[in-house]
């Protein structure tokens, strides 16, 4: 085995190791497991919405308007909304919705403020003076008032066909697309404070004096070693966009029907609250146990990733 093999197996075991370590640290934190495992059983229930309605024979999106406000019982386990559509299938579709956009918009967000933020902390100098100010700026905007105007853009006028605008793909994709570019500020930040802390450390002055390209730098030595507090806030961050999300469709600048979301669902429950309260309380707590759950795992990555926490273990 030659010098470089054993070096290279020494760092693997050694990454090898920090990971268990993490691991270790984050299943140790009983909240963060708590969050994790409800988070997995949401999606695995709302991923398995309609094997549950043909199962129980009921339906989230057919009507039926003699079966409207039905109280719970073995067939409606929620009873049924002022359509008769089935409570629990709507809750179900509504949270593939709601998790889905939290997911893609988020690791999206993230994907693009790790490009931002490694380019502007590895190149510095004028590159990271027009990167960082081009963030402060979108920093700088108002969120929700910018977020209410940007979906309520007319898409007719952006050239797409009035069929798709009309679909419910159009509103989905629609505020995945915002979020994106709305959302990638602090992961840039956080990853250019990375790049700037690793820039002159032996390993990549070594690489650097080995001549390694700019894009190897980045993608095998920046990186990968940069990565951990943007794990922690893209986690942070999808509770954040399903708030956001929940806050424009209650508006009614959201998801558009035919589909649903828990906040398009608590939209259409702000006028029933009289006549069946339980509309409202049911997304409604959806919401806050999502948002705590990812709240929850989200510190647990926190300490996972933290060189205090996995210090002596």
């Amino acid at each position: 085995m030659t010098a470089s093999d054993a070096s290279l197996q020494k760092d693997t075991s050694q990454s090898q190791g920090i990971w268990a370590v993490r691991f270790r640290v984050f299943a140790s934190d009983y909240a963060a497991v708590a969050g994790t495992l409800v988070l997995l059983c949401a999606a695995l229930l709302c991923g398995a919405v309609e094997w549950f309605e043909s199962l129980l024979d009921v339906s989230g999106v057919e009507t039926d308007l003699l079966g409207r406000f039905e109280p719970p019982s073995a067939q409606h386990w929620l009873g049924t909304d002022d359509a008769g559509r089935d409570e629990l299938m709507r809750l179900l579709r509504g949270g593939g919705v709601s998790l889905s956009i939290a997911v893609i918009a988020g690791i999206g967000a993230s994907l693009i403020g790790i490009l931002i933020g490694v380019c502007a902390g590895y190149f510095r100098g004028k590159v990271d003076a027009l990167l960082m100010r081009f963030a402060d700026f979108i920093m700088s905007l108002p969120s929700l008032p910018l977020l209410i105007i940007l979906a309520a853009l007319d898409l007719t006028k952006l050239g797409f066909s009035a069929e798709f605008v009309r679909s419910g793909s159009a509103g989905y994709w629609r505020i995945i697309v915002i979020f994106i570019l709305l959302g990638w500020t602090g992961v840039a930040r956080l990853m250019r404070a990375s790049t700037l802390a690793l820039n002159d450390t032996e390993f990549v002055l070594a690489a650097r004096a080995q001549g390694a390209s700019h894009l190897r730098m980045m993608l095998v030595h920046i990186i990968p070693n940069a990565i951990s507090p943007v794990i922690v806030a893209t986690t942070l961050a999808m509770g954040r966009i399903i708030l956001a999300e929940s806050a424009l469709s209650f508006l009614g600048v959201g998801i558009q029907p035919p589909s649903t979301s828990w906040g398009s669902m608590l939209n259409n429950a702000q006028e029933l609250l009289v006549v069946s309260p339980p509309l409202a309380l049911y997304p409604g707590l959806a919401i806050l146990l999502a948002v705590v759950s990812i709240n929850f795992m989200g510190d647990g990555f926190h300490k996972a990733f933290n060189p205090k926490s996995i210090e002596g273990r």
